[in-house]
């Protein structure tokens, strides 16, 4: 297997970027910097703070990374996850944010269900989970706010089947091998597909979640979870693309990475040619109601420091605090809805139907 170091694989994925983008590489990788780190699994529930706050048993189930304090119920800025935690399952131990997206399953052939274990990514070290991105605009010069304490936003909707109302930035990689070489490059472009791959994939399937760079500036959350923040009016994503006037703050991308492991389901479970047999916990065959749900948590100023800093990869001596692998995977939380998660189940936890 082709080990790559953390470098090369952020600089590999930069330059591609700024290829795709029509940015020169040069100017991209020159001064490109950006957070990148595991966040190891803290719990697998049903439990949605800012979709169904309070409710203990919601319809379909989570992967939930970052600090101990994730419950039912987190009412903005009176709950503070960096004042109520006692730990994180994240690198930066001043990150005692709140991650979750939606958990991939297996359908063999009978019916039943086994849940898709996740691959630590490239140059990381933990536990299944979520791979994180802070990203500064490329120029490194355009200013970043951080997320302000009682943040949160969501990207995705649950309920959608089909392209119409695909959130921008939201798809899937079949990857060739788990060393992902040859190196697929920038997420969401290419052979990447807003739905689930059709074929089985040698090293599994990467989910990529990007969250808008545009805040009003003064709602820390909306009804919908998603109105108080905007990707730029123009150009891509992670470029300095001009924030529409509506919401003129310049925020940090944040992003997911998750690998699920689809290696070991064999020919003999897979279904007949022309389908694919993985579906998401609220039961979606297709892939295109994956979402990501955000809680922000850092301690104090510590994103804003990281950000001021330009720091890159996972660590930044001198600036934010770090921790170990094995200190990380430590923290965990029980479940509240006590049901089985592993092995081979009859049905989605929580009942969801599967829709096409």
């Amino acid at each position: 297997m082709v080990i790559f170091t953390l470098t090369a694989v952020l600089l590999g994925f930069l330059a591609r970027n700024a290829l795709a983008q029509g940015t020169p590489p040069a100017g991209c990788c020159a001064t490109a910097a950006m957070l990148r780190f595991e966040c190891s699994r803290l719990t697998i529930e049903r439990l949605d703070p800012l979709v169904n706050p309070g409710l203990l048993g919601t319809p379909h189930n989570h992967q939930i990374v970052g600090g101990n304090a994730f419950n039912a119920s987190m009412p903005p800025v009176d709950y503070d996850p960096a004042t109520e935690s006692t730990c994180t399952s994240c690198t930066f131990s001043e990150d005692f944010s709140n991650y979750w997206t939606a958990n991939l399953y297996f359908q063999a052939r009978n019916g039943s269900f086994k849940r898709v274990p996740q691959l630590v990514n490239l140059g990381l070290r933990g536990r299944e989970g979520i791979t994180v991105y802070y990203i500064p605009p490329y120029d490194g010069k355009t200013k970043v706010t951080a997320f302000k304490k009682g943040f949160r936003m969501l990207v995705g909707d649950a309920m959608l089947r089909q392209a119409q109302g695909q959130q921008k930035q939201l798809c899937h990689r079949c990857t060739p091998n788990v060393a992902q070489d040859p190196f697929g490059g920038a997420p969401c472009t290419g052979d990447d597909t807003a739905y689930l791959p059709l074929e089985k994939c040698g090293g599994g399937i990467r989910t990529t979640i990007t969250f808008p760079t545009c805040w009003d500036g003064k709602n820390l959350d909306s009804p919908d979870h998603k109105s108080h923040v905007a990707y730029p009016s123009s150009g891509s994503f992670e470029t300095t693309g001009p924030c529409p006037a509506s919401h003129p703050v310049r925020l940090p991308q944040l992003m997911y990475e998750v690998m699920w492991d689809t290696r070991q389901f064999n020919d003999e479970e897979w279904p007949e040619k022309g389908k694919q047999p993985f579906v998401y916990s609220m039961g979606d065959a297709t892939g295109y109601g994956q979402h990501g749900d955000y809680i922000f948590g850092w301690k104090e100023d510590a994103l804003q420091k990281a950000m001021d800093h330009r720091c890159s990869g996972d660590s930044c001596a001198g600036v934010i605090k770090t921790q170990t692998a094995d200190d990380a995977m430590a923290c965990t939380l029980p479940q509240t809805v006590q049901e089985n998660i592993e092995g081979w189940i009859p049905s989605l936890p929580g009942g969801a139907a599967i829709t096409y």
